[in-house]
């Protein structure tokens, strides 16, 4: 007897429908897996055999059985253990032990030794391509219940074994639905690391609102010991929360990469990756023999941290470009490309040179005029021109570092930020975008409308400083953030200025 189950493949943060077809013959008893499994796939049969005899039932090896699995399309390569649960309710349906409608439903989880079914990768994913697909309903593990329930318009089921499911199908104990996972209220957040608490650094907490407000790059160039590390980490407590479109964006390269657990099952906060530098161009762009994401697609819609900038490998830096250009990754390999989505905000801090002592007034620097040339030369050009704001972070005064006077909090500054984003997703939302810096030359020329005095002021910047095409589009969406803070509909010229201040400022 045939049987039909269906289920999904994950090819980067891409599901594909899998049909995974059972077929019993009579025979010396053989258990066959073709369609490209991978090792997980194939030692699947000890699992399945052990979960089904440990339910109770007919196992595969307790028949003289040949039993012939296939994994459609066989052009796909199968990794993981995502076809556990649906091979082993294929083999119980083809030898009659169990009789339900398959159609319209879809499975996907790992069976345990003693049938209970455990959570895999992607499960969000596969959700969206079910309901996609027209199917009704998907059994996924109990793990992975939360961010299933995220996609509408499909019934997410969640048996915590293979005993309750099929219970379920033989109408003894039926399962309940999932429950949509709760996102949009959540308690005050706690940062570890307050605006308040920073001594000082009155224009580098302007810069990082900006950046903030409009999801600027920004650079901080200071000695060590400045607080530029304690600024960029205080960032996270001033961002809007993600709304559900950008949680379900999040949650998916999460889940992807199986950093979804039982206490955090959703994203819903904004992210902050810091990764050393002695991260790897793989580690930061995504990659492997079957690509998944890196630390750059898994700071999409927060904030990607790189202090020492200088001292990350010239490629890693490099990789960078293309994800601040186009908001995207695209991993190749021979079996095809991908691409992974990078909307991220980079922040990055250094030194002004090697011993970190360039300007400052209180130290003499040591390095040669070549040794400090050739450090700053490690960061080149075209990826400093995809940098909005950069700014000195000069050493905190001792007066300012033994004030007692409680300085504006992160509350304070997050309710201006989050004004001025709303401002910006009722003016682009319409062009499918959410922040300022998203925008392409065509919405920067629509919405970018400069006073004379402005437009003056610009022209003479780009003739004097020789800016790039880029850099003036840049200076251009820093500019509307900063009218948008102040509430103007119209780019004037002291907002120009304050855009071109951070533009310019030479490391």
């Amino acid at each position: 007897m045939l049987s039909k189950i269906f289920s999904a493949s994950l090819n980067g943060l891409d599901a594909k429908l899998v049909e995974v077809e059972v077929d019993l013959t009579q025979g010396l008893h053989s258990f066959t897996i073709v369609g490209l499994p991978d090792k997980a796939v194939e030692e699947s049969k000890e699992r399945i055999n052990a979960a089904i005899k440990n339910t109770g039932l007919g196992h595969p090896r307790a028949q003289n059985k040949r039993i012939t699995v296939n994994l459609a399309p066989a052009d796909i390569k199968k990794e993981g253990s995502y076809y556990d649960l649906p091979m082993a309710l294929g083999y119980l349906l083809a030898s009659s032990q169990i009789s339900f409608n398959p159609n319209k439903k879809m499975f996907v989880g790992e069976l345990a030794l003693n049938g209970s079914i455990r959570s895999v990768n992607g499960v969000l994913a596969i959700t969206e391509m079910a309901r996609r697909l027209g199917f009704e309903e998907i059994f996924v593990p109990e793990n992975n219940a939360a961010e299933a329930s995220l996609v509408e318009d499909i019934f997410v089921f969640a048996p915590k074994n293979l005993d309750e499911l099929l219970k379920h199908f033989s109408g003894i104990q039926s399962l309940s639905s999932v429950k949509k996972a709760e996102t949009a209220t959540l308690p005050e957040e706690t940062y570890p690391i307050d605006f308040s608490q920073i001594k000082g650094q009155t224009l580098a907490k302007r810069a990082i609102e900006i950046a903030a407000a409009g999801s600027h790059n920004l650079l901080m160039v200071g000695p060590p010991g400045a607080g530029k590390t304690l600024l960029a980490k205080a960032i996270p407590s001033i961002l809007p929360p993600l709304n559900q479109k950008e949680i379900v964006e999040v949650t998916k390269i999460y889940s992807a990469c199986g950093l979804l657990s039982n206490d955090v099952p959703i994203i819903n906060l904004r992210p902050f990756r810091s990764p050393h530098h002695t991260a790897s161009a793989i580690a930061m762009v995504g990659g492997g023999s079957w690509p998944k994401p890196g630390e750059i697609s898994l700071s999409h819609r927060g904030v990607l941290f790189l202090d020492e900038l200088p001292e990350f490998p010239r490629s890693v830096l490099e990789s960078l470009r293309q994800p601040l250009e186009n908001a995207s990754i695209v991993v190749s390999r021979a079996q095809g490309s991908l691409t992974f989505p990078a909307q991220i905000m980079l922040v990055a801090a250094m030194n002004p040179c090697p011993c970190g002592n360039y300007n400052n007034p209180r130290k003499e620097c040591r390095c040669t005029t070549q040794s400090i040339l050739s450090y700053q030369k490690k960061v080149s050009g075209p990826l400093l021109d995809r940098i909005d704001l950069s700014l000195e972070v000069p050493p905190i005064e001792h007066e300012k570092l033994v004030d007692q006077s409680i300085g504006e909090t992160s509350i304070e500054v997050r309710k201006r930020v989050v004004e001025a984003r709303l401002l910006q997703l009722s003016r682009l939302k319409k062009d499918g975008l959410l922040t300022n810096s998203e925008m392409g030359m065509k919405e920067i020329k629509k919405y970018c409308s400069l006073t004379p005095d402005g437009e003056l002021l610009i022209s003479r910047a780009m003739d004097k400083f020789g800016l790039s095409a880029r850099g003036y589009h840049r200076v251009l969406k820093v500019a509307r953030t900063i009218a948008d803070l102040n509430k103007r509909e119209t780019v004037e010229q002291q907002d120009v200025a304050e855009a071109l201040q951070y533009r310019l400022n030479e490391i």
